[in-house]
């Protein structure tokens, strides 16, 4: 994610967003991620925020790496035993089949439609094989900016599985859910996972 302002308003508003995180445990996708590790596997949480899920991770005995562009939410990612957090953007994913499993949670929604297959492209690369790959984004088309300034790209199931399957992943089923953001709108949203091909 290279947006300045989607990048301030979370530097500004990591303690608020950390609260409606943690407001609720593990879901259902996380635990069914966390699930599909092998036993002390290696995983990323990609746009980890203040690392919620990356704590989960952690507490389940995977070795976690963790990586977001704002410096705030990786300062409280970083205080989170067991997590190895730090300031990245998606572009700089470099990794080569180290992961198990890359947890991208409502993070590639914040990159431009050009750009997202390029990243999944990258998260593959940085999966190894018969690895997982989470996606969590916004259900809807086209982009725009919400009341806080915030920039999302927005996917249907079918664009999303064609770019994971273009990126080398076979998706299972969407998972859908409604939820209000940090913005207070309740809004649609879908999840994927996807294993990479070998």
């Amino acid at each position: 994610m290279t947006d300045a302002e989607t990048l301030r308003v979370y530097d500004r508003m990591a303690l608020d967003y950390d609260k409606i995180s943690s407001a609720v445990g593990p879901d259902d996708t996380l635990q069914a991620f966390i699930a599909a590790m092998p036993p002390g596997g290696r995983v990323l949480d990609l746009g980890c925020g203040p690392g919620r899920s990356a704590m989960y991770m952690a507490r389940a005995g995977l070795v976690v790496d963790a990586t977001d562009a704002s410096a705030t939410m990786v300062a409280m990612a970083q205080k989170i035993p067991g997590v190895t957090a730090w300031q990245a953007r998606f572009d700089d994913l470099d990794a080569e089949a180290a992961y198990d499993g890359v947890w991208a949670n409502f993070c590639l929604l914040h990159a431009t439609r050009a750009e997202v297959p390029r990243h999944l492209r990258a998260i593959r690369r940085a999966i190894k094989p018969g690895g997982v790959l989470h996606v969590g984004v916004k259900e809807g088309e086209g982009e725009a900016r919400d009341s806080l300034g915030r920039r999302y790209t927005y996917f249907t199931v079918p664009e999303m599985d064609r770019l994971m399957r273009e990126a080398g992943f076979v998706p299972g089923p969407a998972t859908h859910g409604a939820d209000a953001g940090l913005d207070g709108v309740v809004a649609a949203f879908f999840t994927l996972s996807g294993t990479a091909d070998g």
